[in-house]
């Protein structure tokens, strides 16, 4: 194996990974690839192939059906399973993402095109090698004008791919991030509690929930001014995100200062753990606020509840519960938490 390392620069030319256990081939393979401004990775059989597609991400591979060790049929299938792998690892996860950065969709679209180069043309190879998961087809000897034509509607169909895959994604980001703290939105939030309340329902296991409101925001934005009362927003919105115990605990912007958090598999001791912690970070950030009645500084109001999710029961239930410990604690006081359970 030759010249394998990874490569992380998203702007550098296509990488081919050439795999053929003809030396002459591969040297001509590699000669032809260059000349057309193509990086090239090059191995003796299969089972080097597979080492190699895992260590460098190639843009496309070049397989000869007949190699020793492993050959390309086999390696195709195994090629083939690595991106099924990828789609349930990420079906797996997509409910409980709450940054979106790896979503189904881009598993689907993460397939390598696999295009297979033999000497074997009769029918059955040829049938063989797409159902074991080859993008394309050509022959021995090689017709490099085909070849590189083939290359280059391989390597454009990737391209276009990845441009779809980049819009996909930027469309999820407008429709289920807010655009001011860069939490979730209530859309979002609204998902992944009937989501979660399904997920727990199934299980038995709690669901938690802490409302947050900032106290006295409007005499903020009034003496502040909105700019002010933005910036505000956001430091308030930091601190709830780092303060959170677990990955599938969401933070999300529920509306206007008002922020949620979800928090599945928690106890209702272990939300009241959160919120004292969010309560001590937001006294930390000491964000002056002349017009609070309670402090110097912004404070929150927060109300928590949990609940074991049912069949009978809905999601609304759980935040009429935390909303009504949220107005309690601003009923005694403000500056405070309330847990409902």
């Amino acid at each position: 194996m030759s010249g394998i390392s990874p490569f992380t620069a998203s702007k550098q030319p296509p990488l081919i990974l050439v795999a053929d256990d003809d030396k002459t081939i591969r040297v001509l393979l590699r000669k032809a690839m260059e000349q057309e401004g193509y990086r090239v990775v090059e191995v003796n059989d299969g089972k080097q192939c597979l080492d190699a597609y895992e260590t460098i991400k190639p843009d496309i591979v070049l397989l000869d059906a007949v190699m020793p060790v492993m050959d390309g049929f086999t390696c195709c299938k195994h090629l083939l399973q690595i991106a099924r792998n990828n789609l349930i690892s990420a079906l797996a996860s997509f409910d409980t993402n709450s940054t979106l950065n790896n979503t189904v969709i881009s598993k689907i679209w993460e397939r390598t095109p696999i295009l297979m180069i033999t000497c074997l043309d009769d029918e059955e190879s040829v049938n063989r090698a797409f159902d074991a998961g080859a993008t394309d087809y050509v022959t021995k000897p090689i017709h490099w004008p085909v070849l590189r034509q083939r290359l280059r509607r391989l390597l454009q169909q990737g391209q276009v791919y990845k441009q779809l895959e980049a819009a996909n994604q930027a469309l999820q980001q407008l429709a289920n991030v807010d655009g001011l703290t860069e939490l979730a939105n209530r859309r979002r939030f609204d998902d992944y509690l009937n989501t979660q309340w399904i997920n727990l329902a199934q299980e038995g296991s709690s669901l938690s929930m802490i409302l947050c409101d900032i106290d006295y925001f409007k005499f903020y934005n009034d003496k502040y001014g909105h700019p002010a009362g933005d910036i505000c927003l956001q430091k308030v919105g930091a601190v709830l995100n780092m303060k959170v115990q677990k990955h599938q605990d969401l933070v999300a912007r529920y509306g206007g200062e008002e922020f949620a958090v979800i928090m599945p598999h928690t106890h209702a001791s272990g939300a009241v753990h959160v919120a004292a912690m969010i309560q001590a970070g937001i006294r930390d950030l000491q964000i002056v606020h002349d017009g609070s009645v309670v402090s110097q500084y912004v404070t929150l109001s927060m109300g928590v509840a949990t609940v074991i999710p049912t069949w009978e029961s809905s999601p609304s239930d759980l935040i009429v519960r935390a909303d009504k410990a949220l107005y309690q604690a601003k009923a005694g006081g403000r500056d405070r938490f309330v847990s409902s359970f």
